[in-house]
């Protein structure tokens, strides 16, 4: 299996542990998404280790990439439950988790992973769509469920900062609203005075490609108008090197509804970028 772009250290020195969880258990329009880490790792091949716009090199980032989890099709407790296992044996550990998806409900298993060693964890989401609903075609356990599910895991809901959201039902707005710190539409101005008041507190990030606009992300399976642009996004990354980031998660791009792969190519950039921005930040042992 094609490694990521520069993965050389190894496992104990790593300070960053990337993984793949390949995943569609739970899409519900175009699926595809199991196939992303291994597609993002190939295109990783196709751009440099080197970050014009940082100034860093991706050869300087302690990370190592060990593949992928392998799920059980059609199993979604028993994937969610390996997947969390592996997630609370490297956090437990001390490594950063940086975990490529998959569809969004891997990002439940990435976060309880996590706070088994951080119990004040924050997460910030960005997203085209809320993912509160309760439950979704009857099941509480679906992409369209996942940030529901992991504001009840976080000590306090409003420990969920969702940004740039644009869409959802009337019910799990609402429910947002009351319960998290959604932020509807809006991305840069939250998202800087949520940063302040975090401070020093753990953070777990979960990127959904579609909160990018469908004309320069078309590879994901619930595309959604009227989304943020590309440089909107690295803007994001920038912003968020102050803080303690102990997990990022990159989910929902799916190579089969792709062109040319051009998405798949922003995923591995996306990635880069992300390793090379927190790369040097200390993990709190």
């Amino acid at each position: 299996m094609t490694r990521f772009l520069e993965s050389g250290f190894g496992f104990a020195s790593a300070e960053w542990v990337m993984f793949g969880a390949p995943s569609d258990a739970t899409v519900s329009r175009r699926g595809g998404a199991q196939y992303a880490p291994d597609v993002i790792r190939c295109e990783s091949h196709h751009i440099e280790s080197y970050s014009p716009s940082l100034g860093g090199d991706l050869k300087d980032v302690s990370f190592v990439d060990l593949g992928n989890v392998f799920l059980s099709p059609g199993d979604v407790q028993c994937y969610l439950t390996k997947v969390e296992k592996v997630v609370t044996s490297f956090a437990g550990k001390g490594k950063r988790i940086l975990m490529i998806g998959g569809d969004h409900l891997v990002s439940l298993a990435g976060v309880r992973g996590v706070i088994s060693k951080y119990s004040d964890l924050h997460v910030l989401h960005f997203d085209a769509h809320a993912d509160l609903r309760d439950f979704y075609l009857g099941s509480r356990y679906s992409h369209a469920t996942v940030m529901r599910r992991v504001a009840e895991c976080l000590a306090k809901a409003k420990r969920l900062h969702q940004f740039a959201i644009r869409s959802g039902s009337k019910e799990e707005i609402e429910w947002g609203k009351r319960n998290t710190d959604l932020h509807l539409m809006q991305l840069s101005e939250p998202l800087r005075k949520v940063i302040d008041e975090i401070g020093d507190s753990p953070v777990y990030v979960s990127l959904d490609i579609d909160v990018l606009d469908p004309s320069v992300a078309p590879g994901t399976g619930t595309p959604e108008p009227n989304g943020i642009g590309v440089s909107d996004l690295f803007d994001v990354l920038r912003d968020i090197k102050g803080l303690n980031v102990v997990g990022f998660d990159l989910v929902e791009i799916s190579p089969p509804n792709d062109v040319n792969n051009i998405t798949s190519l922003l995923g591995a950039k996306i990635v880069r970028e992300v390793l090379i921005t927190l790369g040097g930040d200390s993990v709190d042992q």
